[in-house]
């Protein structure tokens, strides 16, 4: 399970980046030209959710590769390491 770990956190975070994009499609849709204050108001709370889950799942993605990265770096140090 140690080893999935980074590749569980860019699943996931595809995951959610994809749910915000679906979110808005959804819910958000197309703003209105010149709508009345509470369906402006709806689309602004709309908009709020789907970006936020958007900047959740880019976060996520970005430490699976981060830790990917790093993971990769120290086997490399540590191989380096042995055969000296």
């Amino acid at each position: 399970m140690k080893s999935y770990r980074s590749l569980i956190l860019i699943g996931a975070g595809l995951v959610l980046i994809a749910a915000g994009f679906v979110y808005n499609v959804i819910f958000a849709g197309i703003p209105y030209q010149d709508p009345p204050p509470d369906l402006a108001a709806r689309y602004a709370f709309h908009t709020g959710v789907a970006d936020a889950l958007f900047w959740a799942g880019s976060a996520v993605f970005l430490a699976g590769m981060l830790t990917v990265i790093l993971s990769f770096v120290l086997r490399q140090r540590r191989e380096e390491s042995s055969h000296r």
